[in-house]
């Protein structure tokens, strides 16, 4: 596939002159509960949604892929060699179905019309992903939460939101964690640590700085898809983001 990054259709990315028309948020299953904890916490789940809301409220269009770890940690049952992989990555993918529903069911009651569309046929509860379906969506406003990952065992939820950013031409990736970006090394256990303002690819990469798995950073590369990593939990910063504020560590190319 040709890279199409600098093409008309791709649209700015956070940072860049003026404001993404369209980002792909990427939330791990975490996000969902309180630290260490499992499940949905319905605190975490308001946060989320109040904070995807507003970003969407701005004019933006956004897209998001969740994880599913906090209802079931597939690789975990696959290392421990009580389940074969693949079939512990289609759970962990059915757990992400479960987060994709909660947070669209807030987004609705908070007044933001939202879909769920998944990459594994559940008719029952969600769409299934259709690149042209969730276009429409997007360009009617609506907030479209993306599960089930590629719907392929052995691709991470990582790789899933890099695949996802392309299809859709998204101007960036924003990678939302509970740090307030990629540091030099574990700021919770090193007081050494410091914070990256901005990264290229071949740095994150080459230093194993664990932003995003390496086959979803090299997407990104190659595609031209910037990646922002920053801490959702501080109110209103997916708004700030979008809008282009230097919040969290940029990675790009150079």
């Amino acid at each position: 596939m040709p890279d199409t990054a600098s093409s008309p259709a791709r649209q700015a990315a956070p940072g860049s002159a003026g404001t993404p028309r369209r980002v792909l948020l990427k939330l791990s299953g975490e996000a969902f509960c309180k630290p260490g904890g499992f499940g949905i916490d319905p605190d975490e789940l308001e946060l989320i949604a109040r904070e995807v809301a507003d970003a969407a409220r701005s004019g933006v269009q956004v897209a998001v892929v969740v994880g599913g770890g906090n209802i079931v940690r597939g690789a975990q049952l696959a290392a421990a060699g009580h389940i074969e992989q693949a079939t512990a990555d289609y759970m962990g993918m059915l757990g992400t179905v479960i987060n994709g529903l909660a947070l669209k069911e807030k987004l609705l009651t908070l007044g933001v019309d939202s879909r769920v569309l998944s990459a594994l046929e559940v008719r029952s509860v969600a769409e299934p992903f259709i690149r042209g379906r969730a276009l429409r969506h997007l360009e009617k406003g609506r907030v479209v939460v993306l599960v089930a990952g590629t719907g392929n065992p052995f691709f991470t939820t990582d790789t899933c939101a890099a695949l996802r950013a392309r299809e859709l031409e998204c101007g960036a990736l924003l990678k939302a964690t509970k740090v307030d970006g990629v540091y030099t090394a574990d700021p919770r256990t090193d007081p050494t640590a410091t914070r990256y303002e901005r990264l290229t690819f071949a740095e994150a990469i080459e230093r194993r700085l664990g932003v995003m798995d390496l086959t979803a950073l090299a997407m990104c590369q190659q595609h031209g898809i910037p990646v922002v990593v920053f801490d959702f939990k501080r109110p209103g910063n997916i708004r700030r983001v979008v809008a282009g504020e230097p919040i969290g560590t940029r990675v790009e190319r150079p």
